[in-house]
């Protein structure tokens, strides 16, 4: 599969990730946590979504991957983190410094996931792409 092909389905997944993401957020701030803690259970929620959808629909890597199915999670979460901090911190830093961004704060998981979705395709192409051969 073309690498072309792979960004688009890695931004299609990622864009259900979001909503993953941001609906998650909201349901757990609407029960009371704020919205930083909110948002790491979100991050993780989304990150396991993706995961799946990565796994099966943009890397094709199913049966063929190198690790066992735990394994593979964990690298891809792990891996997931770096992004992640750069997500996070793009959000948390929205959400400190403007009052919009607290108000709408899909506002600033869309700017986050935007920041770190380069630097996650490149460590998901690794972990979740076929071996060669």
């Amino acid at each position: 599969m073309s690498q072309q092909r792979q960004v688009f389905r890695f931004a299609v997944i990622g864009g259900a990730g979001f909503l993953v993401d941001t609906g998650a957020l909201y349901l757990l701030h609407e029960i009371g946590l704020n919205l930083y803690i909110a948002r790491f259970f979100s991050f993780a929620a989304a990150a396991t979504f993706t995961w799946i959808g990565n796994r099966r629909y943009t890397f094709e890597s199913g049966p063929h991957s190198r690790w066992s199915i735990p394994g593979e999670w964990f690298r891809y979460v792990v891996a997931m983190g770096a992004g992640g901090l750069l997500n996070y911190a793009v959000f948390a830093a929205l959400v400190a410094l403007h009052q919009g961004f607290r108000q709408q704060p899909w506002m600033a998981v869309a700017a986050g996931t935007a920041a770190g979705m380069l630097l996650n395709f490149i460590l998901a192409r690794r972990i979740l792409a076929r071996p060669p051969g």
